[in-house]
């Protein structure tokens, strides 16, 4: 399995006697965690595949029951798990909108071409979200991700192009 995967959820405890489990979930889209549908758990460096018999969500959580788990015990073993899928099996986004694990690593350049540092986080806020980038030396640099800030992003390159504030740096 060499094959990229994306993490769409983190199995983070068990919820109840019958051997569901807790999702956090790491997907915009949780109905994509419906009955029948199979996924890859990464647990301890490998993949093992389940299928969901039931879910339901319950706070910010997916509570998931795998037809392969039968009781507590069992669903106790998967806490750490990634719930992981390859990329074609991704919800199609709007043109001009990335996923989170695409934006991560690319080199923040300003207009000058001048190298800002590395996008290390996207924190999600209630307005828009926020751009954490690492730099070389210096404190970490918080971009908002706004049009008219963010002027390009070139995923094939790995940059992003963006048009500083005055006083952000």
């Amino acid at each position: 399995m060499s094959e990229l995967y994306v993490t769409v959820g983190e199995i983070v405890n068990t919820q109840g006697i019958k051997g569901e489990v807790r999702i956090l979930p790491t997907t915009d889209f949780p109905e994509r965690f419906k009955r029948g549908k199979k996924y890859l758990v990464l647990l301890r460096g490998s993949h093992r595949e389940y299928t969901i018999e039931k879910s339901w969500e319950h706070k910010q959580f997916i509570v998931i029951k795998f037809a392969e788990i039968e009781n507590m015990n069992e669903a106790e073993k998967l806490k750490g798990g990634l719930l992981q899928v390859p990329p074609s099996e991704l919800t199609p986004l709007p043109k001009g909108s990335h996923y989170i694990f695409q934006l991560v690593g690319l080199r923040v350049l300003d207009l000058q071409g001048q190298e800002l540092g590395e996008l290390a986080q996207v924190i999600k806020t209630g307005a828009n979200d926020v751009y954490v980038v690492k730099r070389n030396a210096g404190k970490d640099v918080l971009i908002p991700a706004l049009k008219s800030v963010v002027k390009e992003i070139n995923i094939p390159e790995g940059k992003m192009l963006v048009d500083l504030p005055e006083g952000l740096i």
